[in-house]
This record gives C-alpha cells, sequence and structure tokens, in this order.
C-alpha cells in the first residue's frame, strides 16, 4: 500500500514538473513569493546578503516539491532576477535514482557570479549536473560558501522527511517577463 502510494506520489511529481516547464509563465504573485523567501534566506542566515547584493543574478524558487521511492521527481517555479530587478520566470524539474524514499518541499536560490553565468542561464535549457554541490542554509554558513562554476546553490527545507542517497541533475527554463 505504502509503496502504491508513493510510486504514485513520484509520478504526480514528474508530471507536474513537467507541465511546469510548459505552462510556467510571468505571474505577479510569484515575485512577491520570491520576495519574501528572499526575507526568509536572510533571516535564516544574515550573512547571505552578501550574495544577494554582489551576484549579477539569481533565480527564486520559494518552493520545490520532491518526492521519491527509488525513483524520485521534483518540481518548482521561482522569478529570476538581474541586479536585484525581476526579469522573468523559470521552473525546474529534477529527477534522480537511488535509494530514497519520502517527500519533501524545499526553497532554492542559485546565485549567478557575473552576466556571463546569468545569459547562460536565460538561454533557456539550463541544467545542473549530478556534481553540483547545493549548501543547505543555516546560520553562518554562507561565510564560507563560494562560486562553482559561476553559481553558488542554497537550499532550506521547509517541511516533509525525505530520506536520501541518489544521484541525479536539475533542469531549468527562462521565460523573460
Amino acid at each position: 500500500m505504502m509503496r502504491k502510494l508513493m510510486s504514485g506520489l513520484v509520478v504526480a511529481c514528474l508530471v507536474a514538473g513537467m507541465a511546469g516547464v510548459a505552462i510556467a509563465g510571468w505571474d505577479p504573485a510569484n515575485e512577491q513569493r520570491a520576495l519574501d523567501t528572499i526575507a526568509t534566506f536572510k533571516k535564516t542566515d544574515p550573512s547571505i546578503d552578501t550574495f544577494f547584493k554582489e551576484a549579477h543574478g539569481y533565480v527564486v524558487f520559494p518552493e520545490i516539491t520532491k518526492g521519491a521511492i527509488g525513483i524520485g521527481g521534483a518540481a518548482g517555479d521561482g522569478t529570476v532576477f538581474e541586479r536585484g530587478t525581476a526579469i522573468g520566470s523559470s521552473s525546474v524539474t529534477q529527477v534522480t535514482i537511488g535509494l530514497q524514499l519520502g517527500g519533501q518541499t524545499y526553497s532554492e536560490v542559485i546565485f549567478f557570479k557575473d552576466k556571463a553565468a546569468l545569459d547562460n542561464f536565460k538561454r533557456g535549457d539550463y541544467e545542473v549536473a549530478a556534481g553540483a554541490s547545493a549548501v543547505a542554509l543555516k546560520e553562518g554558513v554562507s561565510k564560507t560558501a563560494d562560486y562553482e562554476m559561476g553559481i553558488a546553490i542554497f537550499t532550506m527545507g521547509t517541511g516533509g522527511l525525505m530520506f536520501e542517497a541518489s544521484i541525479g541533475g536539475q533542469k531549468f527554463s527562462f521565460e523573460p517577463k
């Protein structure tokens, strides 16, 4: 019974993720959710403000929903900022495989160090490989974080429980405002 429930959750996440890529568009309400998420990140770790001030751009995903039982899927919608101004929307989908079970939601911010890194993302078919590392945000952690290949990724759990030892990658879309 539990296996069927979790399998259904994974399929639902994958379908929702793929649909999200197809229908993601500009929505002012999403921009407000992104601004609220930025405030939460800054409250959790005030030193992350340096990334928000110095990065050429960033994309904020207020909520990414993930589910897995062996094979996992995740999806979410976000807002892309350049020099602090919203310039478009983005969708993320993720597929993972490995030892994993559960469901969770989390927020994610990807910082782009320079214009070249942001322009690469804005081409609309951007992927983060399995080897890219994300930093789980907690107070003070951003003081020692740095960019890898022009990006820095921070995540913050918002709910759920997930056991995971898996590999996978994230794929992003971009739609200008």
